[in-house]
């Protein structure tokens, strides 16, 4: 998890961002994590993809979910501007501080996650 500023307020969401001009999704999640949390992330499979629609902005998102695991980790390396910190959470932890989750996909990628909800890369096409 990552505690992150948003528009002035500190939020609980998993590592995210958006794609680059010719990044594939696989790429953009490495990048992402690492920019976000300071851990190389090896992803290993999709758990879903979620829509959701901010009921204040109107403003449409799209989730990939992966999971995987943080192969190595770089303490020299600085977090984006915007990250607060990396926080390693366990599901109980999560639950307790849902009124601080950026939105709704954060505890549903958790829940497939736990779930058992697994897909190949392979499903991923550039």
């Amino acid at each position: 998890m990552v505690e992150e500023k948003i528009d002035g307020k500190m939020q609980l969401n998993q590592p995210a961002g958006h794609l680059e001009s010719g990044e594939s999704l696989i790429e953009a999640v490495i990048r992402e994590t690492r920019e976000e949390t300071a851990w190389l992330f090896e992803p290993q499979s999709l758990v879903g993809i979620y829509r959701w629609q901010h009921p204040q902005k109107g403003d449409t998102y799209m989730r990939f979910c992966f999971c995987g695991q943080g192969v190595q980790h770089d303490a020299s390396q600085p977090l984006d501007d915007d990250i607060h910190q990396a926080l390693w959470l366990n599901f109980e932890q999560i639950e307790a501080r849902q009124s601080e989750l950026r939105s709704p996909l954060v505890m549903a990628c958790l829940q497939d996650y736990l779930a058992g909800h697994r897909f190949s890369l392979d499903i991923l096409h550039n």
